[in-house]
């Protein structure tokens, strides 16, 4: 990773917003560590946290919560006591956490879903967005099933990277490239994108802010603009909102600081 000289305090970027999702603490695929990193030099005066930060499913197969993790924790804790406004919005594996919804913990709030306004005055719905999966919400032993086999696909992507980084090799995502060669998978994201863009449109908003699916990107159609953060999982990824208003995705997979493009390659319904 870059240089440790970079003080939380003196960030190299700070924005208006910050949107983080799918972080998945308690999960051994989580790249906490790469998030930390990012957020040396990336601040916001607000964070949002879109669910699965932590992997309540994970922790209860197998008890995995090494230091890097409690230091997310503490980090946003730290943050919101210096008078960042960071906002909550539990999903799917963290939704022990539904049941304190309007709480607050330790300046942290905790909602169902939260409305954002941009600096142009557009409001954008936050929410994590496994309502409105079908395998999740119907089908829980199939989305659990799945899990277990996207952990594997996690390992060998770790092993991969292994060796890349020993030869000096960018970081590459393994199970992205090969959920992009699943016909099934990308016509998921297509139909998951449309969906949470009609939710938006119900609720009035001008668009929605999601995760879920471990797919970042950013897409207008329709009129509604549709954002997912993508996760710190398999492409590091997270949404800011710079002060003039606009919207950026920004991947911190390779171990230079620097702000890279985002892939335009396929996810996963975690």
């Amino acid at each position: 990773m870059g240089s440790d000289s970079v003080s939380e305090e003196s960030p190299e970027r700070r924005f208006r917003t910050l949107f983080i999702s799918d972080v998945h603490l308690g999960a051994r695929g989580s790249q906490a560590d790469r998030l930390l990193d990012f957020l040396k030099s990336h601040d916001a005066d607000t964070i949002y946290l879109v669910g699965d930060i932590v992997d309540g499913w994970a922790l209860k197969s197998s008890w995995y919560w090494p230091q890097s993790h409690n230091d997310f924790v503490q980090k946003m804790l730290r943050k919101a006591r210096k008078g960042a406004k960071v906002v909550y919005v539990p999903g799917n594996h963290d939704e022990f956490l539904r049941n304190y919804y309007g709480t607050h913990f330790g300046g942290i709030d905790v909602v169902e879903n939260a409305v954002h306004e941009g600096v142009d005055g557009k409001r954008y719905l936050v929410i994590h967005g496994d309502i409105f999966d079908l395998v999740v919400q119907n089908a829980r032993w199939l989305a659990h099933l799945g899990d277990k086999a996207y952990d594997f696909a996690i390992q060998m992507n770790r092993l991969v990277n292994f060796f890349r980084r020993m030869f000096g090799v960018p970081y590459w995502s393994l199970s992205q490239w090969a959920k992009l060669k699943v016909k099934n998978a990308v016509n998921y994201i297509g139909a998951f994108e449309k969906t949470l863009a009609g939710e938006a449109r119900r609720h009035g908003a001008d668009g929605v802010i999601c995760g879920h699916i471990h797919y970042a990107t950013i897409r207008d159609e329709h009129g509604i603009r549709y954002m997912n953060c993508g996760d710190w999982v398999e492409s590091c990824t997270a949404l800011v909102e710079h002060e003039d208003g606009r919207f950026e995705i920004i991947t911190w997979a390779d171990p230079v600081r620097r702000a890279a493009p985002v892939p335009r390659v396929a996810a996963r319904a975690a």
